[in-house]
């Protein structure tokens, strides 16, 4: 085991029985939003290994990530960053997390006593959009009115057993929607839980672009990729976002004293 993983690992390993579960983020320029993502992560409880695959990014991205955990090289392409942090992980679940959430601080102990059921491969987490307008209230109604029909994407905090994740083959690598495609192979395959504890997810992205923008990219991106219409299409109609996070440094503290308690 290389030094950097075995500090990883012998940091947040705690005592018990409960099987190791890595937690893999992707980046790709996420300077603004990762430290808080890795401090609400680090805070939390249970037994885990955090991996970020960076997909050269030409900001601070990999020294942020450096001072919290093993960082991997990988081409910018989500899927491919993934797939590769779960070949270099260590533990028998794997937990996928985008780099602008505030982890929950029972996050991880959440994961390991849905997993105690046999008959559950994985899941994915409650979301909480950031912010107290009406677009993040209706943006997180949306999200959990949707879930009970098996849809959900990579902001949720998508989690699975490894033995699983392999016989389905990983994430495809498309260059958009691996994250509902991975989640709807998932839940055909067996039984899912969307986990109670809900996952701080940013705003960013219909502040940037608009809630009307946002809302019918979403409706058009999935209603057509369920239609066949090639991924490589429908990625150029995909704006990237990369700004920062407007989660508050209250949000951020709570975590800390919970996972104290």
């Amino acid at each position: 085991m290389e030094q950097d993983q075995f500090w990883n690992w012998a940091l947040k390993a705690k005592p018990g029985n409960n099987k190791l579960i890595t937690v893999i983020i992707p980046t790709l320029n996420e300077e603004d939003s990762l430290a808080q993502t890795l401090e609400s992560l680090s805070a939390a409880r249970g037994q885990f290994e955090m991996i970020v695959v960076d997909g050269q990014s030409t900001d601070s991205t990999r020294d942020i990530a450096a001072r919290y955990c093993r960082t991997l090289a990988c081409p910018p392409h989500r899927a491919m960053q993934m797939n590769h942090g779960a070949e270099e992980a260590q533990g028998e679940v794997l937990l996928f997390l985008h780099a602008d959430v505030v982890f929950p601080a029972t996050g991880i102990l959440s994961v390991e006593a849905a997993l105690a059921d046999p008959q559950i491969v994985g899941g994915n987490f409650d979301i909480l959009y950031e912010g107290p307008g009406m677009a993040s209230s209706l943006f997180t109604a949306i999200n959990r009115w949707r879930r009970p029909f098996g849809i959900f994407y990579g902001d949720s905090g998508i989690f699975v057993r490894r033995e699983v994740f392999q016989a389905m083959g990983g994430f495809r690598t498309l260059p958009l929607m691996e994250d509902f495609d991975f989640a709807r192979r998932l839940v055909k395959s067996s039984k899912t839980v969307c986990l109670k504890d809900s996952l701080l997810v940013s705003a960013r992205r219909w502040e940037e672009h608009g809630v009307f923008h946002t809302m019918a990219a979403w409706f058009f991106l999935q209603t057509f990729f369920l239609l066949g219409v090639p991924a490589h299409l429908l990625a150029r109609y995909y704006l990237p976002i990369r700004r920062q996070s407007l989660a508050s440094e209250t949000v951020l503290e709570s975590a800390k004293v919970e996972s104290k308690l």
